[in-house]
Parts: structure tokens; C-alpha cells; sequence
């Protein structure tokens, strides 16, 4: 006789309300002429991202991640297929529509900063604004609040290059931020950071999505960050698998840090031969 008790449905743990859609990818595919050659980079990438989300883009390098994140940004038109933001299909705009929508709509961190050295922090920060018509006075009082936000305020009259690594980051965040997106977009903002100023980044995204109700996507390869995420999207070889169940995020992470863990182990036991 089995006495296993099956849960009170009232004890099931509760499912997180689906948020609306607010990105989608159709059937995109990207492909690059090389002389004579067709190089295809994505094959029949299909994915929705829901708002307020946070999402997590990882695979192996020359994978197609750079490619993905070019195409949401709007920088590069798919060879195929659609690409909508918020029910805007992103490449039906004109060009100065799509700068428009790139201003105000998206904020981006980069691994690597570039930053106007003659220029200090909060003019850094403030400078976005000034391309969607703010004035000085309100550029500036905006960028104070996005400081204010990744608590760098102090730092403002200074020089971004004269920062620490993570300092710098959270600046970056700031500039990000100043502009009041829907979407926050960071590629891998934690590849040259140690651990502690990689983990106040990641910090600063959730509270991102959390607090300020961003819809988040981070393009990364450190797989200790894969627990964070709502939606995880895989991709290798150009092909794409999503994964957006709680239990599976987890199952997923635990497998690759073992998989992670058993390379280092046998590159060890291999120099040790």
C-alpha cells in the first residue's frame, strides 16, 4: 500500500502571473555574404520575452550572441523574419523612428565602457539626454537621479577613466538608466570585474527589474548568474532553446556547473599526467 500523501493543491507552490509579451523574434534568420560564400549565422530564431522580465542569453562563443543582441538593439536587420517590441515590428521603422525608439525605449551596458575622457561622470551620464532634446539644467538633474539610483552620486564631478572596474560599471548602469527605458540591455557587464563588483551589478539588475519594473537582458557567460533568471535562452551553432519554468532554470544551472566542474577536474588531472 502506498501511504505517500500526494500535496494539498492549496500547499503547490505558486506560479509567477504571466507578464505580458512585450518582445518577439518570428522565424529570424541572419545570414552574411562572403564573396562568393553564404555564411548563415541564426537558423529560424523564434522567442518571447514577457515584461518585466529578467532573461539571460548564454551560449558558447561564436554562437550567435552578438548577432541576437545586434538585432534586438536595432542596429541589424534580420536576412529574415520579424522582429516586435511593445507591438512595434522593429524594422518597419525609418531610419530617425529607429534612432527615436533606440534613445528612448532601450538602455545598454557594455563589457567595455567608452567613455568621453574630457568629460566627467555626470556629463557622461547626462549625455544621451541631450540627443532626445533636454536641455543642460534637466539632463543634469536627471543624471543626478540615475547616480542616485547605482549610489555614485559622489562621484559625479570626477572622471569616469580615474574610477575603479565596478565603479565604472555602476556609472555605466547610471547612463543606462538616465533615459527611463523599458528595456535594460547588458552585454556580459560583468566579463572584467571580480566576483564582489560582478555580483553589485547583478544586484543592480534585479533591483532594475524589481523595483523600477524593467524588463531586463543579459547576454552572459558566467553560468553561477543562470538561478536569477525568469527566461534563459540558449543559444549554440545559431539555434535557440528556451527555458522558463522555475524548475527547470534550476535543473539547468545545476548541470552546468557540474559540467563546469568536471572540465576543470580533468584539464587538472590532464597537466598532472
Amino acid at each position: 500500500m502506498d501511504i505517500r500523501r500526494t500535496p494539498h493543491p492549496h500547499h503547490q507552490p505558486a506560479k509567477k502571473a504571466q507578464q505580458p509579451t512585450i518582445i518577439e523574434l518570428d522565424a529570424v534568420n541572419q545570414s552574411f555574404a562572403v564573396g562568393d560564400e553564404v555564411m548563415d549565422i541564426l537558423h529560424d530564431i523564434n522567442f518571447k520575452i514577457q515584461e518585466k522580465s529578467f532573461n539571460i542569453i548564454y551560449g558558447p562563443s561564436g554562437s550567435g550572441k552578438s548577432t541576437v543582441l545586434n538585432i534586438l538593439t536595432g542596429l541589424q536587420n534580420p536576412s529574415e523574419g520579424k522582429v516586435t517590441f511593445n507591438g512595434q515590428q522593429l524594422y518597419t521603422l525609418s531610419p530617425d523612428e529607429l534612432a527615436h525608439f533606440r534613445a528612448n525605449e532601450i538602455g545598454i551596458v557594455y563589457q567595455q565602457n567608452y567613455w568621453v575622457k574630457s568629460l566627467s561622470v555626470l556629463e557622461n551620464v547626462a549625455m544621451p539626454l541631450f540627443f532626445v532634446g533636454y536641455s543642460r539644467k534637466e539632463a543634469r538633474a536627471k543624471a543626478y537621479e540615475a547616480l542616485d539610483l547605482v549610489k555614485m552620486r559622489d562621484y559625479a564631478h570626477k572622471r569616469p577613466t580615474l574610477l575603479s572596474g565596478g565603479e565604472q560599471q555602476r556609472v555605466a548602469m547610471a547612463r543606462a538608466l538616465v533615459n527611463d527605458p523599458l528595456f535594460v540591455i547588458a552585454d556580459e557587464p560583468t566579463g572584467s570585474l571580480d566576483s564582489k563588483n560582478g555580483d553589485m551589478i547583478m544586484n543592480l539588475l534585479r533591483q532594475c527589474q524589481s523595483e523600477l519594473g524593467r524588463t531586463i537582458i543579459l547576454v552572459s557567460h558566467n553560468m553561477e548568474y543562470i538561478p536569477l533568471a525568469d527566461h534563459l535562452l540558449r543559444i549554440e551553432d545559431g539555434r535557440m532553446v528556451e527555458t522558463q519554468d522555475d524548475g527547470d532554470i534550476t535543473s539547468t544551472a545545476n548541470q552546468l556547473l557540474t559540467a563546469m566542474k568536471d572540465r576543470i577536474n580533468k584539464l587538472k588531472s590532464t597537466r598532472h599526467e
